[in-house]
């Protein structure tokens, strides 16, 4: 886990509680189609409704990057926020899976391999995302059927 960890917990971040083992937050890139649609597989496949949401650009995920100890600017991972601790790359993919309702499962099998090996696929996919499957204006619009997912 690229993990920045804290042993203060949520305390401080204005939009967050200490819920974060119910409630895990994933920090998105809200104007990035490729990140929308893996967001939207989540929502789709998350049953329990266990994961909550914010845009990296939104005023709660800006919160959440600086309290976790990342720069603000930091576009090209996502991150989970689980239990006061933040996991990035493919260490998000691996603690989500098991959540996850089908196929989505499988992933995580990609704990077998070194995090090092597995983060060069997934930095690979982030340089380009813009490149191969574009970006948005303006952060995506939640829907109404998930809006109280979303932080602030």
């Amino acid at each position: 886990m690229m993990a920045t960890t804290t042993s203060a917990g949520m305390t401080g971040a204005p939009h967050v509680d200490a819920a974060t083992a119910e409630h895990p937050i994933i920090l998105f890139d809200g104007v990035c189609n490729y990140c929308n649609s893996i967001l939207n597989y989540i929502i789709k496949h998350d049953h329990k409704k266990r994961f909550r949401f914010a845009h990296l650009q939104s005023n709660a995920g800006q919160d959440l990057l600086e309290q976790y100890g990342f720069p603000r600017d930091m576009l090209d991972s996502v991150v989970l926020i689980e239990n006061g601790k933040a996991y990035t790359k493919t260490d998000v993919t691996i603690r989500i899976a098991p959540h996850m309702s089908g196929i989505a499962k499988f992933a995580v099998l990609l704990r077998i391999l070194p995090r090092a090996i597995r983060d060069i696929g997934y930095d690979f996919i982030a340089r380009n995302r813009y490149k191969w499957w574009g970006k948005q204006e303006a952060c995506i619009v939640p829907t109404p059927d998930v809006r109280d997912r979303f932080l602030a």
